[in-house]
């Protein structure tokens, strides 16, 4: 009896560890999609294939046509097209938009970074600081932008804040000149705390003892940001600089509540041309055109500076 019992422990026992030692094959990875799963999202999906890509397939179909919003049209090629690079008018408003969106990619990111390493660590006031760096970000660019006029007028805060220092008042936002810097400012203003939050996350990676260890050995304060931190945030970088270039390159608000394209077309973007040509003066082939010319310049800006800001130890790796 003791035998038996003997014997039927070793053999519970023995199979017991085959059992752990036997490798267990790998798990597959079942990709089948049940209807149960996913068609509540049907609406979804409907509306975006509607309202996104059907919209867009259909602009660019009549981009090559002179339709005017309602009757027929005829195809009129690269018409549309010629006539954009042939206008004066339609050429200055590329270049508007180009300044915007680079000087709006640079001066956003150069200042957001900046404030998210002054209020990174060690101030103990640095949440409420933060906050209100943060605070313009959710008021909505149109009533920031009336707001900003009010500052540029001629009578308004700013002039009287130059003309207390001797300095000769400005028309601000009637001049052809410093308009568009106008309009770059409230950009910049408005945006600083988005990009802030940004790089904050990307320098919340960052370990603390590999800074502490480059000080020891004897690296700066600028040679501990250029080889330790800017590695370590590209990701941050890369979102960042992606997020504002899209954004420079389609502004709309804050140029019609400034200015609504003035003076003299100093501050008329692509988008702005857009909306006057499709809505105001109905050449809607026209404006379709107008607006993939704006969409391909974002893509090609955008693909670029993907590559451009990629991570390269990754790729090396």
């Amino acid at each position: 009896m003791v035998t038996q019992m003997v014997t039927e422990t070793e053999v519970i026992t023995t199979a017991r560890s085959v059992g752990r030692g036997r490798p267990r094959g790998p798990r597959t990875k079942s990709y089948h999609v049940r209807l149960g799963s996913w068609w509540w999202a049907l609406p979804a999906l409907v509306l975006v294939l509607i309202v996104i890509y059907a919209s867009t397939v259909a602009g660019g179909f009549f981009a090559f046509t002179n339709w005017t919003g309602v009757g027929d049209f005829d195809f009129v090629g690269l018409q549309n097209f010629v006539k954009i690079f042939q206008t004066p008018e339609l050429v200055g408003s590329l270049w508007n938009t180009l300044f915007l969106a680079f000087g709006f990619l640079i001066f956003t990111n150069i200042l957001g970074l900046l404030f998210a390493l002054a209020l990174n660590r060690g101030l103990k006031s640095r949440y409420v600081l933060r906050t209100l760096v943060f605070m313009p970000v959710v008021v909505s660019p149109i009533a920031v932008s009336y707001i900003w006029k009010f500052i540029f007028d001629y009578n308004g805060p700013l002039n009287q804040f130059v003309g207390a220092l001797g300095i000769p008042r400005q028309n601000w936002l009637a001049s052809p000149t410093l308009a568009i810097w106008c309009v770059l400012v409230v950009l910049v203003w408005q945006n600083i705390g988005f990009i802030m939050v940004t790089y904050l996350a990307g320098l919340a990676t960052v370990p603390v003892e590999m800074e502490e260890a480059a000080a020891i050995d004897g690296a700066g304060a600028f040679r501990r940001f250029r080889y330790v931190v800017l590695p370590m945030i590209q990701p941050s970088v890369a979102i960042a600089t992606t997020l504002t270039l899209i954004q420079g390159l389609r502004v709309f608000d804050q140029v019609v509540a400034l200015t609504n394209g003035g003076p003299a077309g100093a501050t008329q973007t692509l988008a702005l041309e857009v909306y006057n040509t499709a809505f105001t003066y109905q050449q809607f082939g026209f404006g379709a055109a107008l607006a993939l010319v704006l969409s391909l310049l974002i893509l090609i800006f955008s693909v670029g500076q993907q590559y451009a800001t990629r991570d390269r130890s990754q790729k090396e790796a």
